[in-house]
């Protein structure tokens, strides 16, 4: 399928190679982390306070936490970590996403376009678009989830310092090193089960729904495909999106968090199921939703970010529209 192009714009295609489609969707990604990362850091430290099961450890939960709500946690982190500390594991977060999106997009596109297909009309059925996106977000994460304990436990080196701790890792080569040597490469990817749930659901509220939207905006009203109909379309993926993943987000964050044996073993919770089990009944159903508020008015920003530049990207060199 060939697109009509706009005088002066280069002509429209949908056949490109997948590594430029990676690149372009890691720049994209690159570009939405960085700007809404303090948000990400502001979620982590919310869902790893008043943990009943690390407080049980002797491990801190809600003894000494000195953080309440969204605001608090933001400015106690300026106030005594510094500005740029909200922007501490901005680095394995990059990488992630170059991991991630690159995989997730390219994965999400080519189960549409190939396996599943597209009808003549451009129509896509709501449950393809449900499984292609639950596929390619749990693939994707399944790649990134490495570089995503990374970031989790470099998050949490500012509250352990406060805390009179000693730190665990002094940098992104010295965290990967530290969690081979004590659980091999299988350690690399502990907590990778919660992590993929989340990212099937994530991508169930941000890829589906987005395709959805953006697909119903433009056969049903008048808006045209232009960053009108990419903002509305990105605004409801990210809430869908936080609405379904923070649960399995809360679990995998404190899983790649919990204090390891010498064996790389959790010494807080056997599996993800056991982490929810605990969770909800030490603390109750509501904190499944610990850092809600940031995980959505970070996602809404980030969807915006990432579907408007990665947009914009591809009609600038001559790519049909998403």
């Amino acid at each position: 399928m060939v697109l009509l192009a706009e005088e002066n714009e280069p002509p429209v295609t949908t056949k490109w190679p997948r590594v430029t489609k990676f690149i372009l969707s890691a720049c994209a990604a690159a570009v939405a982390e960085i700007v809404t990362f303090p948000l990400d850091l502001t979620k982590t430290r919310l869902q790893i306070q008043g943990e009943t099961a690390l407080c049980r450890h002797g491990d801190g939960g809600h003894k000494g936490t000195p953080y309440r709500g969204m605001l608090s946690t933001a400015a106690g982190i300026v106030r005594e970590e510094g500005l740029f500390r909200l922007w501490q594991g901005a680095t394995p977060a990059i990488y992630r996403h170059v991991v991630y999106s690159g995989v997730r997009m390219v994965s999400y596109e080519q189960l549409r376009e190939s396996m599943l297909g597209r009808n003549e009309d451009t129509t896509f059925p709501f449950w393809k678009s449900v499984l292609a996106g639950m596929l390619a977000g749990a693939i994707g994460q399944f790649f990134a989830s490495p570089t995503d304990l990374v970031k989790v436990q470099m998050q949490m080196e500012g509250r352990r310092r406060l805390e009179g701790k000693p730190p665990r890792i002094r940098g992104v080569y010295h965290a990967f090193v530290k969690i081979i040597s004590e659980g091999g490469i299988r350690g690399l990817w502990a907590g990778w089960v919660p992590n993929v749930q989340r990212a099937a659901l994530v991508n169930l509220g941000d890829l589906t729904t987005y395709d959805t939207m953006k697909h119903f905006l433009l056969r049903n009203t008048s808006v045209e495909d232009n960053y009108i109909c990419h903002g509305l379309s990105s605004i409801s993926s990210g809430l869908i999106a936080a609405i379904l993943g923070t649960p399995a987000d809360v679990v995998k964050t404190r899983i790649m968090n919990q204090p390891r044996d010498a064996h790389g073993r959790g010494l807080l919770y056997r599996s993800s199921t056991d982490c929810l089990i605990q969770s909800v009944k030490g603390e109750g159903f509501i904190s499944l939703y610990k850092g809600f508020i940031p995980t959505w008015m970070r996602m809404a920003p980030w969807s915006l970010t990432f579907w408007l530049t990665f947009e914009q990207i591809r009609r600038m060199i001559g790519v049909s529209s998403f």
